[in-house]
């Protein structure tokens, strides 16, 4: 029996984070809803390898967030541009040809959107919640070579059938055809993801190591309502994108959301190195970061019957009530 526990305690964070990966980014958002639920039999090995092998090539290399971050934008590009090639196609979910921002056969504004949504409530938020979940094997691998060779194995998998469901059969079945996207942003992708890679994991200067300020971290619960202002922001992109909002050069908005970024981007990295910064934080972080994308997918998930309404609004709220009980059970003492 206590062989069987160790056992499981070994694989509880691998299969965690393997699932949440995909309900944070596809399930509580709204995209996968109740009546194509089975769609996670794809999503799964897609996304939940993708923050597996991240985690496993930033923890192996002794990096943090910022490589984490970098890697999950890999992704983001990755799926963009080459899996579900939905930044780079003619189509848009309202069978549009004329898309708002489009310029060189990108779609930069919705590209800008998914680069930020699926590199953060694709990879780095699961990563950080299943860390917090499992809090004693946080600074673990959690498996070695031969399993990070299963789980690329599990990732290439789900990346060729994400490509081939979307690609040649949801797309071709809304428009009449298949898209062919040109051989150029195919290599830009690709080089791009490798500069990222590089970046991320990469020979690096020696550097001194980061000194802590003395500087004083807001309480937990204003870190995250901020955080969830600053992401209800970003998903106006989307309303962009779709056309929710009257058209302005499409310039402002891509500017708007490069600042909003910045913004985070900087107010994370200088929280976090206050001396007296902990996981009462990271967890308002994540809370708030969650929150907002789950409120935000009632209009932009593009939900439109009733019972995967219900189903979302089921499936967010059992997810608050977790998350509330992780609260309660990892900050009592």
């Amino acid at each position: 029996m206590k062989q069987k526990l160790i056992g499981w305690c070994q694989v509880a964070p691998i299969i965690t984070l393997l699932f949440l990966s995909p309900v944070i980014a596809e399930v509580l958002f709204g995209s996968t809803y109740l009546t194509i639920i089975s769609s996670l039999i794809i999503e799964i090995p897609f996304y939940g390898g993708a923050a597996l092998l991240t985690r496993y090539l930033a923890r192996h290399q002794h990096r943090g967030w910022v490589s984490i971050l970098l890697l999950g934008v890999a992704f983001a590009i990755f799926v963009e541009f080459i899996v579900v090639q939905t930044s780079i196609s003619p189509f848009i979910g309202s069978g549009s040809y004329n898309i708002y921002g489009r310029v060189l056969g990108v779609n930069w504004v919705y590209f800008l959107w998914a680069i930020g949504y699926e590199s953060v409530w694709g990879v780095v938020l699961p990563i950080y919640l299943t860390e917090l979940i499992f809090p004693s094997r946080r600074e673990d691998l959690w498996f070695g070579k031969r399993g990070l060779s299963i789980i690329a194995i599990i990732f290439i998998l789900g990346s060729v059938l994400s490509w081939y469901v979307w690609t040649q059969t949801v797309v071709p079945s809304t428009i009449g055809s298949v898209y062919q996207p040109p051989l150029v942003l195919i290599i830009f992708a690709l080089a791009a993801i490798a500069v990222l890679v590089i970046s991320a994991l990469g020979p690096r200067p020696a550097l001194r190591p980061a000194q802590g300020t003395t500087r004083v971290p807001p309480q937990p619960w204003l870190a995250g309502l901020l955080v969830f202002v600053l992401s209800l922001l970003w998903f106006g992109l989307v309303a962009f994108a779709y056309d929710v909002i009257p058209k302005i050069p499409a310039t402002v908005p891509i500017i708007l959301g490069l600042i909003l970024a910045g913004t985070v981007l900087f107010l994370i990295k200088t929280l976090s190195m206050c001396t007296n910064w902990r996981d009462a934080h990271r967890f308002a972080i994540i809370f708030g970061g969650l929150a907002a994308s789950m409120l935000a997918g009632f209009w932009a998930s593009g939900i439109v019957l009733a019972i995967d309404f219900v189903g979302k609004i089921v499936f967010n709220v059992i997810a608050v009530i977790l998350l509330i009980l992780l609260a309660w059970k990892h900050f009592r003492r």
